[in-house]
């Protein structure tokens, strides 16, 4: 019963159009008079994409050399005191303020891939303040600052 439905409705459905009309270009009314080949708007739009994908290219790139540049800090609090992970592309430079109720000790090492360019430690006969943490962090990561070449 659904297939004769189906196949009636088919039918009604092409009904008398494919006979009364003859196969014939659709126009559309629109400035041009007619729609342009797909071809013709193809040409037209390649120089713009190949612009746009260009000064896309160049945005990332830019981005990238950006990014590489910025000193990336991290400063984590460890017991009493803290620890600073400063990095650079392949540089870079830590810092650890270990105190201690007897003492604190200040480890400061930069280097560059695998290979250490500083690694040195001191030690104070008392334990700092967290002020004083505060302090000897905040002038190690300004002293990295000053040394890193601006690009």
């Amino acid at each position: 019963m659904r297939e004769r439905s189906w196949r009636s409705f088919q039918h009604s459905a092409r009904g008398t159009q494919d006979n009364e009309r003859p196969r014939t270009p659709v126009y559309c009314a629109s400035p041009g008079g007619y729609n342009p080949p797909m071809s013709a708007i193809l040409f037209r739009s390649v120089p713009l994409l190949l612009l746009l994908s260009s000064v896309s290219l160049v945005n990332a790139h830019s981005w990238l050399l950006a990014a590489a540049d910025e000193l990336e800090i991290a400063i984590s609090k460890k017991g009493l005191g803290k620890e600073v992970v400063i990095t650079q592309g392949v540089r870079e430079w830590f810092m650890l303020v270990e105190v201690t109720p007897e003492n604190t000790v200040i480890v400061r090492q930069e280097k560059e891939r695998d290979h250490y360019l500083v690694d040195e430690s001191e030690t104070h006969d008392r334990p700092l303040a967290p002020i004083e943490v505060d302090s000897v962090i905040n002038d190690y990561i300004n002293s990295v600052k000053a040394r890193v070449p601006k690009k």
